[in-house]
């Protein structure tokens, strides 16, 4: 069977909350059916977006160095727990010989597989994401469209995903309601949640809107990669 490597540590409890998606939504009867996981939880990796927008430390050789060491250990494939850490993609794919699979472009993939008509969606991802163009030029490759939040908007989504990393519970849920409304106003039709912290904070603060998830994009497509079945009925019930 093959085996499935995260890249985590970006931050951890994304990462534990991909393997945790990936074992709901495989079909398995018993333990042995599941699909064989390494975590390479690396705390060490410098700030993604710091190094994306104000020249802080740079996160290639500690996602190099984890991307080796899950290929040492096993894995078939690899996974990268961090939507932001995309933009280092085709640094680390140099490295490896196993497959890293894109979850930006799987993202992309599952829209127009999922829904067809869509032209634009709206992104909701850390100001590095944003700024760095990774989903505005794959999206661009497929021909969807892409709006993201204003500079003033932004500052609340960078409030809730780093609140999330620290684990407060005292963010104002209200500001990002009115950021999704104003993606919406923008022509988006459907919200990409882009970063591996918005879902866990969607749910921490019941954020009802219909939304795609990067993270669960990537747990359907890591399962697919290992050639097991997946259970639609466990996925979660606000992908779009």
């Amino acid at each position: 069977m093959k085996t499935i490597g995260i890249m985590g540590g970006m931050g951890p409890l994304a990462a534990a909350r991909l393997f945790e998606r990936i074992v709901i939504l495989t079909k398995a009867d018993c333990d042995n059916e599941h699909i064989p996981m390494i975590i390479d939880n690396n705390t060490n990796t410098p700030d993604r977006t710091q190094a994306i927008l104000n020249n802080g430390d740079s996160p290639i050789f500690e996602l190099v160095r984890s991307a080796l060491r899950l290929e040492l250990m096993g894995a078939d494939a690899i996974v990268i727990a961090c939507n932001t850490a995309h933009y280092f993609y085709e640094e680390i794919v140099k490295f490896v010989k196993v497959p890293v699979i894109n979850m930006v472009e799987e993202t992309a993939k599952y829209i127009i597989k999922n829904n067809p008509a869509l032209k634009c969606a709206g992104l909701l991802a850390t100001e590095g994401t944003c700024k760095s163009g990774i989903y505005k030029s794959i999206f661009e490759k497929y021909g969807l469209g892409l709006v993201v939040p204003e500079s003033e908007e932004q500052k609340h989504i960078t409030e809730l995903i780093y609140g999330v990393k620290s684990g407060r519970e005292d963010i104002n849920p209200e500001d990002t309601r009115k950021v999704v409304s104003a993606l919406r106003n923008k022509g988006a039709e459907v919200i990409i949640l882009g970063c591996t912290e918005l879902p866990i904070a969607f749910h921490m603060f019941d954020i009802s809107d219909s939304y795609v998830d990067s993270l669960e994009v990537l747990a359907i497509s890591a399962i697919a990669y290992a050639e097991k079945e997946i259970r639609y009925d466990k996925i979660d019930k606000g992908m779009k």
